[in-house]
């Protein structure tokens, strides 16, 4: 249970009201004279954000009030979080089952603070969770704050094996089997394009695999690039492109927060979870633009840019998954700066051939505010990816639709499963927002729990 949340209500528990510009005239009607006149008196209009705490005739506080404004900021409620005076709160419970349930979200995701370098103000208050609010609030603020913790953490401490040391952690805690291949065993079982991205390191690549739940689950396989630093290898970034690669690795720590939460939630799945874990460096053992490898699936590659690395280390990967072909496969990496341009920090772009799941991912998307958007599998485009030396290059022949032709060249490892996604994800909040303050973030993780929980279900005994 986080620390901002309680299930024990307190007997002087304290409410925070949550109003729009629509609502503030009729709730001041309703409370006592002294209340409307504070409200009016300190001219609070209810604007996004805009927090108040009242008192009473005493001077005493006894509620608070947060401005909705016109509702586009779905985590707003939760501007009040580091406003309130110690002490129990709760939302009015009058908002209503899910608005209830997205408020307490809220509280949490704009409380998070990374502190484990200097001391930051924690909040006071504390919110109580009634029953009647989503048994999930808790774990889905958990599995976030776990992807924002691993991408805000410097690369000194979250090499590939401290992101080792991590999934090892998060596994153990639901009682998941963890494999790890380290180093030149990885030659040894076929995962060449892995070992190569991580060789100039001195903090050897690794490939990190654990799986739960029930073996007669549906299996769903979830694949997260885990490039702990990417200097950009020989094809070597400027220090403004090195600025703030130590989130190249959001793409494992969003596939560890969505498995938090699946487990805690006990989905009726066979869950695994693989995350190749490399350092791409330079060195004199460095790969090479122009170098051709053998991959995990027998494809051979012509290696475009060095600093083309994720996809590499993520064809190994799905390659494995594609094995067993599980009944739904995801991966998430940040991959590419083309899928930035095209939609922004703030909505990750998917591809998928499956008409139906980015149907329900687009519902999902919506009612889980966790804004996702399809791009399309070009088949004409796939051409771009022919070499002349190897059976496909690494970055295709035109520098054009870069995000697209990285989902080509992936989709090129999955040749079995019928049902894959794949997410081109930032993992960053570069301005502070209602519920995402500057750092680490997580993306497409609430929205894909969401669709999982309704295709799958909860397992209630066995």
């Amino acid at each position: 249970m986080l620390d901002l949340f309680t299930t024990d209500p307190s007997p002087d528990m304290r409410t925070i009201f949550v109003l729009s510009e629509q609502d503030l005239a009729a709730w001041k009607a309703e409370q006592p004279a002294y209340r409307g006149a504070w409200l009016t008196n300190m001219e609070f209009k209810a604007a996004a954000g805009e927090v108040l705490l009242v008192p009473d005739d005493g001077g005493e506080i006894v509620c608070a009030v947060v401005g909705r404004g016109d509702g586009a900021e779905p985590f707003v409620a939760g501007t009040a979080v580091h406003k309130l005076a110690e002490g129990v709160w709760q939302f009015d419970p009058g908002l209503g089952a899910d608005d209830l349930s997205r408020a307490c979200l809220a509280f949490a995701l704009h409380g998070y603070r990374f502190g484990r370098y200097k001391e930051d103000k924690a909040p006071k208050a504390k919110l109580f969770l009634p029953e009647e609010v989503s048994a999930d609030v808790a774990a889905i603020a958990d599995g976030v704050f776990l992807a924002r913790d691993l991408i805000n953490t410097p690369p000194n401490d979250m090499g590939p094996e401290d992101l080792e040391a991590s999934a090892a952690k998060l596994a153990a805690a639901h009682g998941a089997d963890i494999h790890v291949v380290h180093d030149s065993a990885l030659i040894e079982k076929g995962y060449t394009l892995i070992y190569t991205v991580g060789q100039a390191s001195d903090r050897r690549p690794r490939l990190i695999d654990f799986s739960w739940g029930w073996a007669d689950a549906p299996k769903v396989t979830l694949v997260g690039k885990g490039v702990c630093f990417d200097s950009g290898g020989l094809d070597l970034k400027p220090s403004s492109g090195m600025a703030l690669m130590k989130k190249d690795m959001g793409g494992a720590a969003n596939v560890l927060g969505l498995a938090s939460i699946i487990m805690a939630a006990k989905l009726d799945v066979r869950l695994r979870v693989l995350v190749p874990a490399v350092e791409n460096s330079v060195g004199s053992n460095a790969f090479r633009t122009s170098d051709v490898y053998t991959s995990k699936k027998g494809l051979t590659v012509e290696i475009g840019n060095t600093d083309a690395e994720g996809r590499l280390i993520l064809a190994d990967a799905l390659a494995l998954a594609d094995e067993e072909t599980p009944d739904l496969l995801i991966d998430m990496a940040t991959l590419t700066g083309a899928a930035r341009s095209a939609l922004g920090p703030d909505v990750p772009p998917f591809y998928t051939s499956d008409d139906a799941l980015a149907q329900e991912l687009a519902e999902h998307a919506i009612a889980a505010a966790d804004p996702v958007w399809r791009m399309p599998l070009v088949p004409a485009y796939d051409k771009w990816l022919d070499s002349s030396v190897a059976n496909l290059s690494s970055t295709g022949s035109l520098p054009m639709a870069g995000s697209i032709m990285a989902a080509l060249f992936l989709k090129r490892f999955v040749t079995e499963t019928t049902s894959y996604v794949h997410f081109d994800i930032y993992g960053w909040a570069n301005r502070a927002r209602p519920g995402k303050p500057v750092g680490g973030e997580a993306q497409g993780i609430r929205a894909l729990f969401r669709m999982l929980d309704q295709r799958y279900g909860r397992r209630v005994s066995g």
